[in-house]
């Protein structure tokens, strides 16, 4: 008989190791590893004996689907990014920053729900009833009939969900608090959360409800605790937001239901979190249009428009290194588009501090932002403010050309809704997409957005961007700007 194989699993990071350390290579943690036969944890046991399995059916992969069945949360920002509201038997895991309104947002989803009718229970393993029931008054939904509950043990949770009816919807506040029996170690362990985690899962997929799971966040943005947990669940959700603004955005990054890159957008206020139905307007409401380094960036967040401005800081560096600051956007893709300014448009940054950041908080992940981040550093390095009414975006490459982007309609239609007429975008989606229109302007390659920039500027611009002028290529344009 083959002897059973141990490892030893960190109780800080969830790596694994052959072996016992004092010290974790993974995360840097002392007296963490702790031991575990892979015959145990879950679904096995001490001295369970092989079991013969049995034959599967296998089915054809074409045939009758159906769509699954959902429940609406009452919000439409929640909806939105769930794909369509809460699926039944799903599990779902949300995560964020200490005090960014997670409690807040599913006690007001909880009220929602109750409120027509369907059985919700909260379970909140950090706060008292009392405490729950004060910001329940607080945002006004004390009157729904939500039934609470203030446990961590797994066995207690589980017979009280099946005491009574099964309900539509679970809360678990949070899962680094539960604890099952099953499992020796403290609670808030990989061993305990992974336990724990699955077996709310396997309840909610044999009752039919809801399970949500509210999960911590690391220093580094990550969900606490192991990875498995994510992939254990139908959809992670992560609420996001800077303590300096009013705003919080509630982001999908996988769901198994609908679409990921989803995002919510919501106003926190004294009574609770309100939705912004156009987040546009959110984002662009404190817009200084003279100012120069600031560009409207049309991006797409999932299947949903937004418009936000990109604001560039250019400054002659008095240091032998200049410094590189982003907030909201990938610094190594904004060091690319410095390099391709420099290389293919002559517009010398090296000497130059560079302070670049998405306006009200938001983050982009999408290349489409290059040529409004482009924009915006040469409108600040030249002192050009750029025309009130343009966006811009496209995807740079390393050799200066712009590529185009997917859904240009969409990005065009919500800019003009805003009241923007003009659009800088690559050459190819106005091919493909709008035909000639007025208004646009399209380029392939980045020295001809920069030559258009200078010139519009003074002579003391101009001279500025000397260089940039006299490389330029010419721009195939289909319309007009104010910038010509």
């Amino acid at each position: 008989m083959a002897k059973a194989r141990l490892q030893f699993i960190c109780q800080n990071c969830g790596a694994v190791s052959p072996r016992w350390q004092g010290r974790c290579e993974s995360c840097g943690e002392w007296n963490t590893l702790v031991e575990e036969n892979t015959a145990g944890g879950i679904g096995g046991g001490p001295g369970k004996a092989a079991v013969r399995g049995r034959v599967v059916e296998l089915q054809a992969l074409a045939g009758e689907t159906k769509s699954p069945p959902r429940i609406a949360s009452g919000i439409a920002e929640l909806d939105r990014v769930t794909g369509g509201g809460f699926v039944r038997g799903s599990a779902i895991l949300l995560g964020g920053d200490p005090g960014i309104g997670k409690s807040t947002l599913l006690l007001q989803a909880s009220a929602a729900l109750a409120a027509r009718g369907e059985r919700v229970v909260y379970i909140s393993g950090e706060e008292a009833v009392a405490q729950v029931r004060l910001r329940a008054e607080r945002m006004g939904v004390s009157a729904a009939p939500v039934a609470l509950a203030a446990e961590t043990s797994v066995e207690d949770i589980l017979a009280t969900l099946e005491a009574g009816k099964p309900p539509a919807l679970v809360i678990l506040d949070s899962v680094q608090t539960l604890w099952t029996s099953t499992v020796e170690s403290a609670p808030g362990t990989v061993t305990q959360v992974r336990a724990s985690a699955q077996a709310m899962i396997r309840y909610a997929k044999q009752s039919g409800a809801t399970i949500i799971l509210v999960g911590h966040v690391t220093k580094d943005g990550q969900i606490a605790g192991p990875r498995v947990v994510e992939h254990m669940v139908d959809a992670v959700l992560y609420f996001e937001g800077e303590g300096g603004h009013h705003f919080r955005i509630l982001r999908a990054v996988k769901n198994r239901f609908g679409a990921t890159d989803e995002i919510g957008v919501f106003e926190m206020t004294g009574g609770g979190l309100s939705q912004v139905p156009n987040p546009s307007e959110l984002f662009l409401g404190e817009r200084n249009a003279a100012s120069p380094g600031a560009a409207v960036f049309a991006g797409m967040e999932g299947t949903r428009p937004v418009l936000v401005e990109i604001q560039a800081l250019v400054a002659p560096s008095p240091l032998g290194t200049p410094r590189r600051a982003v907030v909201g956007w990938d610094g190594g893709r904004l060091a690319m588009v410095l390099a391709v300014l420099e290389s293919h448009c002559g517009v010398k940054l090296g000497p130059h501090d560079v302070y670049l950041a998405v306006a009200g908080g938001l983050r982009i992940n999408e290349p489409a932002a290059d040529l409004a981040v482009a924009a915006a550093l040469v409108s600040s390095l030249s002192g050009i403010a750029l025309p009130a009414d343009c966006v811009y975006f496209g995807e740079v490459s390393l050799s200066g050309a712009v590529r185009p982007v997917v859904h240009a309609a969409q990005r065009l239609k919500e800019a003009q809704k805003l009241g923007f007429a003009k659009a800088v975008l690559p050459v190819q989606s106005i091919d493909k997409e709008q035909g000639e229109t007025p208004g646009l302007v399209g380029i392939d390659q980045l020295a001809g957005l920069v030559a258009s920039i200078a010139a519009s500027g003074p002579p003391v611009a101009r001279e500025l961007m000397r260089e940039a002028v006299d490389r330029r290529p010419t721009a195939r344009r289909t319309g007009t700007t104010g910038s010509d």
